[in-house]
């Protein structure tokens, strides 16, 4: 399908009747900024003349480098399906973020995934992503506020009326289709009140464009039922977390670049090596793909979490599993990643891992076939299977040592990612925590 224009958008707006459009970007975090304009000011927007305040936007600028211009994509244009017709539409155009020279902001998250891209597409490949969304509906306390008292107590693949969220989740599904987006499937998880949203595969850029509509759609629809949707990874101790395991595939004139129909696995070299460079950066990735004190709540073993850096075609304990399907199916899919992560940095570091291993033609070690949970420390050992960071702190280290990660986010978005995450680290590690008054308040 051809992409929209900027002349398609003034004409669609006018079509649909749109009185108001948002302008929106992420901050390095991820997290969804937008500036609201009205129909009027469309026409100055889509010509890049828009200026806003990036001091005030975490991990931006300082506020003597304040003032930078949103770029709307045309491509990006869309119609909010739950807005009332009286008043006028709302729509929003997601932009890119430029300094007051003109020139791509370095510290825009969309820029970054855009210079990774390029990066591949200079060796001729296209990256194709499938993300799979997994999140959790809360009930709200009295006073409105989100709780984590779950909706239900159904488990994976339940039905109405154990599954309570099957309404919610059916109006998701319905206002995304309304948005442009193909649904694959949508299913209740297994942790009660968690649920997963699967939609089509497409290009990196429009799939980290997808993610940050997706979780804005889940939110809104929830809030509108009653509930609170988070994507936090791990609300709830002793239930399994919320992961966004990506499947990814390259492209390369027009064939699916990590398919070999005469390799004995079907597997091309280039899926190797990018299997290999994903392994080999593996730990340096964590703090971006995994980016909360929280996420390593997740990363735990006992949980089907993917902790253990090792690849298989034939079971799901590994960091990287491929699935069976072969021919323009081929992928592979990465399994740590959790939806609380930025799109575009978590989309990009792969991507740059990948192309690093297919540049450098890194072999990964022989697949592991063997449900790795049940390996004791010494057999992990003895098969060279390493874990993830345990901690956000100890995937910072391993990011600070890491060229190529940090190669890929670029010295302005490494800097103020670093920094801010240090500072959440040490709010953590700092706090006195309701588990230790209960464990040592008495005893001591």
């Amino acid at each position: 399908m051809a992409k929209l224009t900027a002349d398609d958008v003034r004409s669609l707006a006018k079509e649909l009747g749109v009185k108001f459009i948002r302008l929106q970007f992420t901050d390095i975090f991820g997290i969804l900024k937008n500036v609201a304009i009205t129909v009027e000011q469309l026409g100055k927007a889509l010509e890049g003349e828009l200026m806003f305040d990036g001091s005030s936007i975490d991990g931006f600028v300082r506020i003597e480098e304040s003032d930078m211009y949103l770029r709307p994509d045309p491509a990006t244009f869309t119609v909010f399906p739950w807005r009332p017709r009286e008043g006028g539409m709302v729509a929003r155009l997601i932009c890119d973020i430029y300094k007051s020279d003109g020139s791509p902001f370095t510290g825009d998250p969309r820029n970054v995934l855009r210079r990774a891209i390029q990066e591949a597409g200079e060796m001729g490949y296209t990256m194709n992503v499938g993300p799979e969304m997994e999140f959790f509906l809360f009930h709200m306390d009295s006073q409105g506020k989100p709780s984590t008292t779950t909706h239900d107590r159904a488990g994976y693949f339940d039905l109405a009326p154990v599954d309570l969220g099957e309404g919610a989740r059916r109006d998701m599904v319905l206002i995304l289709e309304q948005m442009g987006f193909e649904i694959e499937a949508s299913h209740h998880e297994v942790g009660s009140g968690q649920h997963e949203i699967d939609f089509k595969y497409s290009d990196a850029l429009d799939i980290a464009d997808k993610i940050v509509t997706f979780k804005f759609v889940v939110r809104t629809t929830a809030q509108r039922h009653g509930l609170h949707a988070t994507f936090m990874p791990k609300p709830i101790y002793g239930m399994a977390g919320s992961g966004m395991h990506t499947n990814q595939s390259l492209m390369k004139n027009d064939e699916n670049a990590f398919y070999d129909p005469t390799s004995p696995d079907g597997l091309s070299r280039e899926c190797k090596y990018y299997v290999g460079g994903l392994m080999s950066h593996a730990k340096a990735i964590t703090a971006i793909t995994n980016p909360a004190v929280n996420s390593y709540k997740r990363l735990v073993s006992g949980f089907e979490a993917p902790v253990y850096i090792a690849w298989s075609g034939q079971n799901r304990s590994p960091l990287i599993r491929i699935p069976a399907k072969r021919g323009m199916s081929t992928r592979i899919e990465f399994r740590s990643p959790d939806p609380s992560c930025n799109p575009y940095l978590a989309l990009a570091v792969c991507l740059k891992a990948g192309i690093d291993g297919i540049k450098n033609k890194i072999e990964p070690p022989a697949p592991c076939d063997r449900n790795i949970y049940e390996m004791t420390m010494i057999e992990r050992e003895r098969l060279g299977i390493g874990s993830l960071p345990e901690s956000l702190q100890e995937a910072i280290k391993e990011l600070e040592k890491d060229q190529v990660i940090k190669e890929a986010l670029g010295d302005h978005v490494f800097h103020r990612f670093i920094e801010a995450k240090k500072i959440e680290w040490d709010r953590y590690r700092i706090q006195v925590h309701p588990w230790e008054t209960e464990e040592y308040l008495a005893k001591y």
